[in-house]
């Protein structure tokens, strides 16, 4: 029974964090609830760094969780521009990094997240080569893209996934140059394969952004300080006054691991290993959002999800588990993006060779249709690409692991919901 008298540490202030201080509130917890993060901004939401507050679409305070008042209405002690650097297991404490300060747990929560990963070539200390995770990177970003887009300038960004396509948009859109430099031959190559990849690669093509496939980053050059060019492995020069690194992200686990807790191979993407509770190796240490690593059931492996709605749900099923609920975190991956016209949504988990087939539903020429990734006639993940409200059916079939004849599926006349059935 969990006891008024006790306190519950979440390190993290992101989006995981502040869900998970929300529910324990919600779910009737009096205690002592504490939340550090290593940021000076309240805790936000990640997705519109790279979509609306980049596109001058949103302002500043809609990225943020909850207004800045409701941590102190809610009782919830925020410790902002905070770090902690060591947890001691055994007296049940953590140590803040700035002043030494002990504060003591009896749950303990880590949402750590993911840092980007950096290009180690040479130039990247120049003036004009960017990041993008925190709310700091996208404002000085969205200095940059309008900068260079009054000034007829160059972007050059390394990696053609998620952020960094739609970072090649939003330049797009204030008119600055792009070129995207990527080592697989499609944009989203491990995410989406080849089918779909080549898809995006022409819609933004139509849009006037350059690719060059097949290569990676090797040099920035610049002069006084600034980027002048990018070149590539394969002895190409690209013109560039600005560079964004796009090549992923890693989950933040130097805390856990100086603690002793269980890190996930690489091969499961790494992470802090725990259960489907979210509790870690050390039953009072729970984690979620990005830098969790969980069993899923349903795929019958172990998972590390880096997007927007694990960590919306992850923070709360860790939150109730902390509390002694019966909780199992099987959530179906589920992520979104916005490029240009085309808005997207996706379900499901199917990494390169876990499928045997995609298949269509609708027009793909014209960007209004469903993929399916199939093994063995059951759906492993579906893309709605400008098809609204079929989230849940499409989720429905990957859950169900029902068989579905590929006419069926392919078929629009055929109602998602009847599948399966």
């Amino acid at each position: 029974m969990v006891d008024a008298d006790q306190t519950f540490v979440i390190v993290g202030g992101g989006l995981a964090g502040a869900k998970a201080a929300e529910t324990l509130r919600a779910e009737g917890f009096s205690g002592r609830v504490i939340l550090i993060c290593d940021e000076r901004d309240h805790p936000y939401e990640r997705p519109p760094l790279s979509k609306g507050f980049l596109l001058g679409k949103e302002g500043r305070d809609s990225v943020f969780v909850h207004e800045p008042a409701w941590y102190a209405r809610n009782d919830v002690e925020l410790h902002l521009g905070q770090t902690v650097d060591a947890i001691d297991r055994t007296a049940r404490t953590v140590r803040f990094g700035d002043d030494g300060t002990l504060v003591h747990y009896d749950k303990l929560l880590i949402v750590t997240g993911a840092e980007p990963r950096r290009l180690d070539i040479p130039g990247t200390d120049l003036v004009g080569v960017h990041h993008l995770r925190r709310l700091a990177h996208a404002e000085r970003l969205k200095q940059a893209l309008t900068a260079l887009g009054r000034d007829n300038g160059h972007l050059v960004i390394a990696g053609a996934g998620w952020i960094g396509l739609e970072v090649a948009a939003a330049a797009r859109g204030y008119g600055a140059e792009v070129t995207v430099v990527e080592p697989e031959p499609t944009p989203l190559h491990g995410v989406l394969g080849p089918e779909l990849g080549n898809l995006f690669a022409e819609l933004h093509r139509e849009h006037g952004v350059r690719f060059h496939f097949g290569a990676r980053l090797t040099e920035i050059t610049g002069q006084d300080g600034m980027v002048l060019a990018a070149h590539t492995s394969d002895g190409e020069e690209h013109p560039a006054h600005a560079v964004l690194a796009a090549i992923g992200a890693a989950p933040r686990t130097a805390l856990a691991e100086a603690a002793g807790l269980e890190i996930a191979d690489r091969a499961y993407g790494g992470g802090i290993v725990a259960d489907e509770r979210l509790r870690t190796s050390d039953p009072d240490i729970y984690a979620a959002g990005d830098v969790v690593s969980f069993p899923h059931e349903l795929f019958g492996t172990r998972l590390r999800v880096e997007h927007w709605a694990n960590a919306l749900n992850g923070g709360p099923a860790a939150a109730r588990a902390m509390l002694g609920q019966d909780v199992v975190y099987d959530r179906v991956p589920y992520f979104f993006s916005d490029q240009y016209d085309l808005g997207m949504e996706y379900s499901g988990w199917a990494p390169p060779g876990s499928y045997d087939e995609v298949v269509i539903r609708g027009d793909a020429g014209k960007r209004e249709f469903i993929a399916f990734w199939m093994k063995e006639g059951r759906v492993l993940a579906g893309m709605n690409v400008n098809v609204w409200d079929v989230t849940e059916p499409i989720q429905r079939l990957i859950r169900t692991k029902a068989r579905v004849s590929s006419d069926a599926l392919a078929d629009p006349h055929v109602a998602l919901e009847e599948l399966g059935t």
